[in-house]
């Protein structure tokens, strides 16, 4: 059995008290014997005032977010997937970007968000994730972590079954779906497709979920999970607000839905 942790957050608007946060959660999932650790998308920064948040968003060489968690990721000597962060490209553009750190606090890949958020909700909220962030174009595989082989992607991701689709092609254990997900939309989708795309890579899932009112107004649904490659929930934290969550997955599992359900063995490429 492999025990991970995540880490339910209510990100704010200063990236300082929210590398706090994440530090102390890694201190609190090691100290609780989790191998790797997973945060939500934007745990260094969430405000939608982009000209506020602007002054906040720099280079990843420069960034104290990354570097504080790369800091204490190596003090504990566990894995941190870090949700995601803003990132100054150098071209007036931002990167929403995952990274993976290792437990001497190396960086050992990273993720760029392929799909951005634009959208107006009958709540009247709209986004344009599209105006700020570049989106990248890589699926991104890691070999050898404590999950097995991990995939990375974030968030709004999830809508899209050809990444996941590749993903499971690719032979992942376990796929990283670190989220800020809007109340409305998280009610009604975020548990059948977490447990969907569980399902259809006959892989573990861990979503790390922001959660509760932020300081720059928006709310957020929480209910970070864990599911197996069977669809099953193995943790649910729920709506209560921030905190780490730790939950045991066995990775033999993977193998034995894989050979009493083979859809990745029996697909078939269809011309369109």
């Amino acid at each position: 059995m492999t025990r991970i942790a995540l880490l339910q957050m209510t990100t704010g608007i200063d990236p300082l008290a929210n590398a706090g946060s994440i530090a102390k959660g890694i201190e609190q999932a090691a100290g609780d014997g989790a191998e790797i650790l997973f945060t939500p998308e934007m745990s260094g920064l969430l405000d939608r005032d982009r000209k506020r948040a602007a002054a906040s968003i720099v280079s990843e060489d420069v960034d104290q977010v990354l570097a504080r968690t790369r800091e204490a990721a190596a003090r504990a000597g566990i894995w941190v997937a870090i949700g995601s962060l803003a990132i100054d490209r150098g071209d007036g553009l931002y990167a929403n970007r995952s990274f993976l750190i290792d437990g001497a606090g190396e960086v050992r890949a990273r993720y760029d968000k392929m799909h951005m958020f634009d959208v107006d909700l009958q709540t009247g909220e709209s986004w344009r994730e599209s105006n700020a962030f570049v989106p990248g174009d890589e699926v991104v595989t890691v070999a050898d972590t404590p999950v097995g082989k991990l995939g990375l992607t974030i968030c709004y991701d999830l809508r899209f079954p050809a990444l996941y689709d590749a993903l499971g092609r690719a032979g992942c254990d376990c796929i990283a779906i670190p989220a800020a997900f809007t109340v409305p939309t998280g009610s009604d989708h975020w548990h059948v497709m977490q447990r969907a795309r569980a399902i259809e890579a006959s892989a573990f899932v861990v979503a790390a979920a922001q959660v509760g009112e932020h300081q720059d107004g928006r709310q957020t649904y929480g209910h970070s999970l864990v599911v197996d490659p069977w669809g099953q929930v193995l943790l649910d934290m729920g709506e209560e607000g921030a905190g780490v969550g730790l939950c045991e997955i066995d990775l033999t599992r993977i193998e034995a839905v894989r050979r009493q359900v083979p859809s990745l063995a029996n697909r078939r490429d269809i011309a369109t």
